[in-house]
């Protein structure tokens, strides 16, 4: 059960395991088609197209909460186990109930911090040194099941939520299949989160004005979010009333009005509420991306614009 490309990653982990471990993915649950871009044209979703691939039957129940057939169906399956790894959606009572070794969850943060939707972005905007994955045990709760395994990974200096989030993808995979296997033979002990170490914290799902830049904010903070909005919905602030996105940076020091955009003999920088960003990538709206300096040197009036403009 599963929908984007973190998703699709642990269904081929299970898929290359299967033949050796002598398991059988019966069946993939993902969410319905969404109609996306500009054509807004209906998109499956990266599990889905996973599954196709391997001749694998797919459902794609608009609810569990709400469709009694819905849950009638997984429940005729028979499923030993259920894994979940970024449904989207909640389990019910009645769907947690159905598998004989319950409902598996590949979640992309070491629990119990940056419990629900979003932990990738989550740890990058606080700046976080690491990161990693849990395989937990799942309850009616967001993310609160006990864990069964967790390993950590380091976030790099670069990291943006795409790059972070493929080697959490491959890793949480990995992990899974290896916790998966002791699950079943009785070798594995869940933990009660509240014996973990850290602290519980939580996040929410991304919204796209949330790439929006406060420039009061300091360049470190506006910096990281270039990095935990990467690819979507990006940073972005305005220039002469359309979007104009910020998408790679750097923090230097120095210091001018919040918006400022100057030409420095680094380039193009942007004052902040502390320090300079050092922008070096953007995408004006309508255009692709482009480096900063060649934008600017063709942008006659920029240099000296206050953003948002």
């Amino acid at each position: 059960m599963g929908t984007p490309d973190f998703a699709a990653a642990t269904l081929r982990a299970l898929l290359a395991a299967a033949a050796e471990r002598q398991w059988q993915v019966v069946a993939v649950v993902t969410q319905p088609d969404r109609p996306a871009g500009r054509g807004r044209q209906m998109v499956e979703s990266a599990v889905k197209q996973a599954a196709v691939a391997a001749e694998i039957s797919v459902l794609q129940p608009a609810s569990l909460r709400k469709d009694p057939d819905a849950v009638a169906a997984l429940r005729l399956l028979a499923p030993d186990v259920m894994v979940v790894a970024a449904y989207g959606l909640l389990l019910p009572r009645a769907v947690l109930e159905i598998p004989t070794f319950g409902c598996i969850n590949v979640h992309a943060s070491l629990l119990p911090a940056y419990r629900g939707a979003s932990p990738i972005a989550a740890a990058i905007l606080d700046g976080c040194a690491e990161t990693g994955v849990t395989i937990m045990l799942m309850d009616e709760g967001m993310d609160t099941g006990p864990a069964l395994r967790q390993a950590t990974q380091p976030i790099l200096p670069d990291d943006t939520a795409a790059t972070l989030g493929g080697r959490l993808a491959v890793q949480g995979g990995d992990l899974l299949v290896e916790t998966l296997a002791d699950w079943l033979a009785g070798a594995v002990a869940p933990i009660d989160q509240s014996l973990l170490p850290g602290n519980v914290s939580t996040c929410r799902l991304i919204q796209k004005e949330d790439g929006c830049i406060d420039w009061s904010l300091p360049a470190a903070a506006i910096e990281r979010m270039t990095r935990a909005y990467a690819p979507w919905p990006a940073a972005y602030t305005t220039w002469r009333g359309e979007p104009f996105k910020i998408l790679a940076a750097t923090v230097v020091e120095g210091s001018a009005p919040p918006g400022l955009v100057e030409r420095s003999a680094g380039g193009l920088t942007i004052g902040t509420g502390a320090g300079l960003l050092l922008v070096r990538t953007v995408q004006p709206a309508g255009k692709r991306a482009m480096d900063a300096l060649s934008f600017l040197n063709g942008a006659a009036g920029f240099a000296g614009t206050l953003l948002p403009d």
